[in-house]
């Protein structure tokens, strides 16, 4: 068990390590040796958990996708927000977050390690598919589309939040964003009961961190 939790925090440190270089050098520049020493672990034990550079920046890009930031919600649509919002709430703060935003909008290094934009769309299809089953979304709505929508508006609020900002009106943007969207698409009875201020994210946060065991990764 000790030998298993020592992996476990070895693979976290080496996480955190290569997503600040990342970050901060984008991948081309980013160098193994940097890592390691930032991750304050030895040659081996990186590439026990990584065989290169390349599987590292997958790695960087599939610990952004967690249930550990939001709550389970009758309504499938609020939980959508809920998790948009809260994701807007923590990129400022999150070296791993913001790696993936760099490593997402590398044009040449997708080709090797792919982004989170198809994931993160997926999450979305989810939400809204599950939404329309209970009667949330209009019947004409295709989950798939609207993921699409959505991911492409949201990358594109991001870069406009990162330009004149460096993030701290990306909550604000996200919640403009969700006012111009949810109307085309929920039901009125819907719409009325949804929560999307600005502040919605930081809200669920909280929740999150009074009561971990209403959050789906606890």
């Amino acid at each position: 068990m000790a030998q298993q939790e020592r992996a476990v925090r070895t693979r976290h440190a080496v996480i955190q390590a290569a997503a600040a270089v990342f970050a901060e050098r984008g991948y081309a520049a980013a160098t193994i040796a940097e890592i390691l020493g930032r991750a304050g672990v030895t040659k081996g034990a990186l590439y026990f958990h990584f065989e290169s550079k390349e599987s590292l920046a997958r790695g960087v890009l599939e610990s952004q996708i967690t249930n550990d930031h939001w709550v389970p919600r009758e309504m499938k649509l609020q939980e959508w927000v809920d998790l948009s919002m809260t994701l807007a709430a923590r990129i400022p703060h999150e070296v791993v977050l913001l790696a993936g935003i760099r490593l997402s909008a590398d044009g040449q290094g997708r080709a090797m390690f792919g982004s989170a934009w198809p994931a993160w769309m997926e999450v979305v299809r989810e939400r809204v598919a599950a939404a329309k089953e209970q009667g949330e979304v209009l019947a004409h709505i295709d989950p798939q589309q609207t993921a699409e929508l959505f991911v492409g508006s949201w990358i594109g609020m991001q870069a406009l939040s990162e330009a004149h900002s460096n993030w701290a009106d990306l909550t604000e943007r996200i919640s403009t964003l969700f006012n111009y969207i949810l109307p085309a698409i929920a039901t009125p009875a819907t719409l009325i009961k949804l929560d999307i201020a600005p502040d919605r994210g930081e809200r669920v946060l909280q929740e999150v961190s009074r009561v971990p065991a209403l959050a789906v990764g606890a």
